[in-house]
């Protein structure tokens, strides 16, 4: 199922219970729709929710409402059977936000471009705790219910480690020599796996945070997007557009599941049942592939496409080649520009 939204996708999410997925757009919009197999998706709202772009979404309270965030430095709350705005809070950070997290029924984390990460009481409408945990822009937050600790990557190229409990920063690693863009932890919470811009994946032990324990190539281009499938394996949306199952541990490309377009995949989500992964793109296009489908056909592949990675440290460390620009660079470039009647093919080829 294909979606065309009409203008560029940041951020998308599935609702935890119904078939209904939100994307936000560059230009400020919410859409939300209500897709079924073999009909065509349905919109249901349409809101403009930021006079700037709309980075982040996520649906919170059993799904009742939609927390959109934008580079004016707001969080915005719609009921989702309305499409009213609840609450808005204008000056939730001091700079642009860039990404929007669930942590609880309850609670959620937020993360700007200046590198600091705000949990908040949904129902109180309140911040909890503030961690300036970053130097550059926040890419990805994942948490860990058990300890109650949030991981953070940065384009500063460090992976952060904050205690809710303590409300602090309890680990930095050092810095990778790469901007971070995604994060997934893995094998059982011992492995934390981040995508970076020069299309390496990184490998840290749990409570080794200062340093990665091994490094894997076999993206062309940057990692932009991780979604943990099982312990052994996740998918990754890469900057060449191709949808990847990629193994760890041992680490492998083991098949490109799809290609979304030519242009970067800005985010990956499953639905709530994980029957469909959900793909947004440069192309304005938000595709929703039956997952059964892509896995089907991986099985009928020749086992000559799998992919293996070579894992010696030093010879991946002299294939590395540094990427053109960097998905923080481009979306300030694409919020700049978005008022203008630049494509994203016409931004691409000036890159």
């Amino acid at each position: 199922m294909e979606i065309n939204l009409g203008k560029l996708p940041f951020d998308l999410d599935f609702h935890p219970s119904s078939p209904l997925v939100a994307a936000g757009l560059i230009n400020g919009d919410l859409h939300l729709y209500r897709y079924a197999v073999d009909s065509q998706p349905q919109r249901l709202l349409e809101v403009h929710a930021h006079d700037e772009s709309c980075r982040a979404t996520r649906f919170v309270d059993s799904g009742r409402v939609i927390l959109t965030a934008s580079p004016d430095c707001s969080i915005l709350a719609t009921d989702v059977g309305t499409g009213k705005a609840i609450a808005r809070w204008k000056e939730a950070h001091g700079d642009a936000i860039n990404r929007l997290v669930n942590l609880t029924e309850t609670t959620i984390a937020s993360g700007d471009d200046e590198g600091y990460i705000k949990v908040w009481d949904t129902r109180q409408r309140a911040c909890c705790n503030t961690f300036h945990a970053h130097e550059d822009y926040i890419s990805d937050v994942t948490f860990v219910t058990d300890t109650m600790q949030l991981l953070g990557t940065s384009g500063d190229g460090t992976l952060s480690v904050c205690s809710l409990r303590k409300n602090k920063i309890q680990s930095r690693s050092e810095f990778s020599e790469d901007e971070l863009l995604s994060l997934v932890i893995m094998k059982n919470g011992r492995k934390v796996i981040c995508g970076t811009q020069t299309g390496t994946l990184l490998l840290y032990s749990w409570g080794h945070f200062k340093d990665c324990s091994d490094r894997f190539l076999g993206h062309p281009m940057s990692i932009d997007t991780l979604l943990k499938l099982d312990e052994d394996t996740l998918i990754s949306g890469s900057e060449d557009g191709v949808i990847r199952l990629v193994g760890i541990l041992p680490n492998r490309i083991i098949q490109p599941l799809a290609e979304h377009s030519e242009y970067p995949i800005e985010r990956l989500a499953f639905s709530n049942d994980r029957k469909f992964l959900g793909s947004i793109s440069h192309d304005q296009m938000l595709k929703l592939w039956d997952l059964q489908e892509l896995f089907d056909n991986r099985q009928g592949m020749p086992e000559n496409q799998m992919v293996e990675a070579d894992n010696d440290e030093d010879e991946m460390d002299m294939d590395v080649k540094p990427e053109k620009s960097s998905k923080g660079t481009r979306r300030k470039k694409l919020d700049k520009g978005k008022s203008s009647k630049t494509s994203a093919a016409d931004f691409f080829a000036d890159l």
